[in-house]
């Protein structure tokens, strides 16, 4: 019964919209064929790369990461340009795709490395390269004055491309099941860091590149404590194939998989909480048997018609650092924050004011456009008593004030929509301490 439910779980998690993706990479490549080599072609000089090239990626991806090769014979044009000649390919290369794209509708600009085109409901990342005689590609990067660095994903394709082959599709399975769990914790991790954490633990447990989806539980027991063993504070990674350096960025996924562990560390299949702790790890989407949702005494019976989540609402690709903090008040007095109360383990008592807010939102810094949304979710023997559980998706501003009147363990998650797509999450818990309690609107 487990190992279907991780069966139809990695089915969910298909790339959904291939026809799509494939319909724009093809209108890209024949526009750039037609301006840089005068022919028409819809695939020649050009490869999806990334996640999608790796095929690791997941419904809901909001990237399209393409390598267009430019004629060898231009390299010198931007190489000796007065001034940042990488810059000046950039340039070159947005005014010949806008040629494709005129209306303002489809925003087309450069961005340091690459040419972004944003349609409705995701960008496609445009990388114009020279090819180096050993394979590899040299693209632009803008920035001091502009540099030429290299880049060899064919490596990186191939390898993976070959770990899907030696494990059965395992290989696949197991790195999209890590971007789920990325996306419904709510941390940056970029895809090729997943890829080769994921390469990099089935070479140290050779055992399961022979797993299947009855070994599911103990695999990922084992990678998440794999993960929370490595070094936060690690600069970088060796990419599968590649060899390249892949950055850290602050390492967030140590502490985050040192909680899943402790979620599922002592699960076996016959656990009462087995699906509850399942999907606080991987998302609301995975599958949960009609035998367990049926069960007297099952949290499923309890949810409620008003609960909502945010993958039946957006795409979801977690791509930028969102931090939510609150503010805990009394007659007007502040006390302290939460995140404060939980690291000390103080009492929160009822009759408090919360204030909840955004602390950090990436998004903003990087000038996007957004939306914000909330959600509070009421959990406990008090809240299904009374039939307050809530859970509904509201949309919002950067603050949001409750009040604790009853007894429970609750959170408060928000979410940053960008694009249609939510970009960005943070939760914060309202645990039980000796005087749990719930939060309601104030009227």
């Amino acid at each position: 019964m487990l190992s279907e439910s991780f069966e139809n779980f990695v089915e969910l998690l298909q790339v959904d919209n291939e026809t799509d993706i494939n319909t724009k990479f093809k209108s890209i490549t024949k526009r750039l064929n037609t301006s840089y080599y005068s022919n028409t072609s819809e695939e020649d000089h050009g490869y999806i790369v990334g996640s999608l090239g790796r095929r690791t990626a997941i419904r809901g991806v909001s990237d399209l990461d393409m390598l267009f090769v430019m004629p060898k014979s231009k390299f010198k044009q931007y190489d000796e340009h007065k001034g940042n000649g990488q810059s000046a390919l950039l340039q070159d290369v947005k005014a010949q795709i806008k040629i494709k794209y005129p209306h303002e509708s489809i925003k087309v600009h450069g961005d340091g490395q690459v040419v972004v085109i944003t349609f409705s409901n995701y960008e496609v990342e445009v990388c114009p390269a020279f090819e180096n005689t050993d394979g590899s590609y040299k693209y632009p990067d803008t920035h001091d004055n502009g540099k030429w660095k290299r880049t060899d994903p064919m490596v990186e394709i191939g390898e993976s491309e070959y770990m899907i082959d030696h494990t059965n599709e395992h290989f696949k399975y197991i790195c999209q099941m890590v971007r789920a769990w990325k996306n419904n914790i709510g941390f940056k991790m970029g895809g090729l860091l997943v890829d080769t954490l994921v390469h990099k633990f089935l070479t140290n447990y050779p055992q399961y590149q022979t797993a299947t989806f009855e070994d599911y539980l103990f695999l990922f027991k084992d990678l998440f404590c794999y993960l929370k063993g490595l070094k936060k504070d690690q600069k970088y990674w060796l990419a599968l194939g590649s060899k390249q350096h892949v950055y850290n960025k602050g390492g967030a996924f140590v502490a985050k998989a040192e909680k899943a562990y402790n979620n599922i560390k002592d699960l076996t299949e016959e656990s009462d909480e087995l699906y509850d702790k399942l999907q606080e790890v991987f998302g609301s989407k995975f599958p949960v048997p009609e035998t367990v949702q049926k069960a007297e005494f099952s949290s499923f019976a309890y949810r409620g018609s008003s609960e909502r989540f945010i993958e039946e609402m957006f795409r979801v690709d977690i791509k930028y650092n969102l931090k939510i903090e609150c503010e805990v008040k009394v007659d007007g007095f502040r006390e302290g924050s939460l995140r404060k109360f939980l690291r000390e383990g103080k009492t929160l008592l009822h009759k408090r004011e919360l204030k909840f807010f955004i602390e950090e939102n990436e998004v903003e810094d990087k000038g996007l456009r957004y939306e914000i949304y909330w959600k509070v979710r009421n959990r406990g023997p008090e809240a299904i008593k009374i039939k307050k559980l809530r859970g509904e998706i509201v949309k919002g501003t950067s603050q949001k004030v409750e009040r604790t009147s009853f007894n429970g363990g609750h959170y408060v998650e928000c979410y940053i929509v960008s694009n249609g797509i939510c970009v960005a999450k943070d939760r914060i818990n309202v645990p039980i301490f000796k005087t749990p309690f719930t939060m309601r609107i104030p009227t």
